[in-house]
């Protein structure tokens, strides 16, 4: 059996040192937006569940500049209505190879990988996960997505993890009291 080598963290270069040069972030959907649970009805159509603390943390985090995408191997029109309500504008569903897309992102938005994160759980977002600058996941990943990220959120997909990488982007980037302010008036 080959063992894949594992990356070596600088600790130079903690998540709050890459979260400060992120301009965009990209998501993966289920397992990291959802819970990674898939609901299909009789009538035949996806149902997914969103977290109300992450399409908020979403808002917020956009105010502050940051972009954002969405790259997923599912095709859903459920996804489309989140990412309309939350007003993220590049979306790439049925995606075999996310190492394209993220290509692709960053001609789209004129970054380097190391201006964006991705945040992913499973081994087909490892591509673009050891390509960006932030490699984010959740505690129920895969143990290889674990082991390339640069970060594991303390919440679970669909219960906040969107939400505390949003935090952890402002807070490392001087933001987050800015845009707190608003709600401690």
């Amino acid at each position: 059996m080959t063992m894949l080598a594992i990356p070596a963290h600088d600790p130079s270069l903690t998540p709050e040192a890459r979260a400060k040069k992120i301009k965009v972030v990209i998501f993966d959907i289920d397992g990291v937006m959802t819970n990674g649970g898939l609901m299909l009805g009789d009538d035949g159509l996806e149902y997914k569940n969103f977290h109300s603390q992450d399409g908020l943390g979403l808002k917020i985090l956009r105010n502050t500049g940051i972009q954002m995408a969405i790259i997923t191997g599912r095709t859903s029109n459920v996804v489309v209505k989140r990412a309309e309500n939350i007003k993220i504008k590049h979306i790439y569903q049925g995606v075999e190879d996310k190492l394209e897309a993220f290509e692709k992102l960053l001609q789209d938005f004129s970054v380097t990988p190391e201006e964006c994160a991705f945040m992913g759980d499973d081994v087909v977002d490892l591509p673009p996960m050891r390509r960006c600058g932030l490699s984010v996941t959740v505690p129920h990943a895969m143990p290889l997505v674990k082991q390339y990220a640069h970060y594991i959120t303390s919440r679970e997909a669909g219960h906040g993890a969107v939400r505390e990488l949003c935090e952890l982007i402002m807070q490392a980037q001087g933001t987050f009291d800015e845009q707190m302010a608003v709600f401690l008036k």
